[in-house]
């Protein structure tokens, strides 16, 4: 069977300095999925390169297993710490260009640097965009002090990928089931009501050219774009306006990508909720397989033509490639 040419958003690396950082994540899966996990995300040879050929990826665009220096107390450290690791990335890209691009890492302590430094990693780096991980210090991507990072972000035309992070306090209606707390679920909460924070703020009303990225075909929201315009309807919203209804901003502003999500029925949902030109097919390597997610999307319920804008064409277009 001939492989449709495929282009990967969310997947992982690692570097050593950044490890204490990562394991903090640990407590959310399991042991022995970490500890491979480790090996893999650190290879940027055979290992990663195999594992793209085998599904027909031609290139991934690579990001650092988060939180890295959002977890950072220090704001200069964490300012410096980003800057070495866009480096570095930015070192391996050079290596194989064909093969990998690059989302920035920012230290989102510091808008104002995380500006600068998303501008100095897309200008002179050559990466794609920006992935932020979740909440950095309590504080989400709405507040009024991020405004420098998405102005850049706009006038750089390049997508902002929010990654899962773990709350900033545990919720206690996790209390007494670990299980949930991580991917299998309060990530999904926690990140979907991030991207919603965004659109009720009226963040893409400031900013129309402002783009952004969620992994797990949506974290659910797709499935819930009727009920959101609906309940808007009715909220206590006080002196809240938005200038259009909120699924507009979905097929606006908002993309999606197939990462970590291999179901026929939630691809279907979000094509035709949100539209075929926003759904973008991912692995999230390596705590996902990428043989399994390639053969799925080959085999999945679409159209040849959805089927190529899913793997690639979408993807060119978003980043430009």
């Amino acid at each position: 069977m001939k492989l449709t040419p495929k282009i990967l958003l969310e997947e992982h690396f690692m570097h050593p300095d950044f490890v204490d950082y990562w394991a903090t994540t640990a407590p959310n899966i399991s042991p022995d999925l970490f500890g491979k996990a480790r090996t893999a995300l650190e290879d940027f040879g055979p290992m990663r390169l195999d594992a793209m050929d085998g599904i027909g990826a031609e290139k991934a665009v690579l990001s650092l297993a988060g939180p890295g220096v959002q977890a950072e107390k220090r704001t200069e450290t964490a300012v410096r710490l980003a800057r070495q690791v866009n480096d570095f990335l930015a070192a391996e890209m050079a290596k194989r260009p064909d093969s990998y691009g690059g989302f920035a890492h920012l230290a989102m302590q510091d808008p104002v640097a995380a500006a600068d430094e998303l501008d100095r990693c897309v200008a002179q780096l050559g990466m794609q965009g920006a992935m932020i991980n979740g909440q950095t210090g309590g504080t989400y991507l709405d507040d009024d002090r991020y405004a420098p990072f998405w102005e850049r972000a706009s006038h750089l035309k390049v997508p902002v990928y929010i990654h899962p992070n773990n709350p900033p306090e545990q919720v206690h209606m996790y209390n007494g089931h670990p299980e949930l707390w991580g991917p299998v679920w309060s990530w999904t909460v926690e990140t979907a009501t991030h991207a919603l924070r965004l659109v009720f703020a009226g963040t893409f009303d400031r900013y129309p050219g402002a783009k952004l990225v969620l992994g797990h075909l949506g974290e659910c929201l797709p499935y819930l774009m009727w009920r959101l315009d609906s309940r808007w309807e009715i909220s206590n919203r006080g002196a809240m306006h938005l200038e259009k209804d909120p699924s507009a901003y979905f097929r606006d502003n908002i993309w999606v990508t197939t990462s970590g999500m291999c179901a026929d029925a939630p691809l279907r949902c979000a094509l035709e909720m949100i539209g075929e030109d926003r759904v973008l097919f991912s692995v999230d390597y390596p705590f996902e397989q990428a043989a399994e997610a390639g053969e799925w999307i080959e085999q999945a319920p679409l159209t040849d033509s959805e089927r190529a804008k899913v793997c690639h064409e979408n993807a060119r277009a978003l980043l430009t490639l």
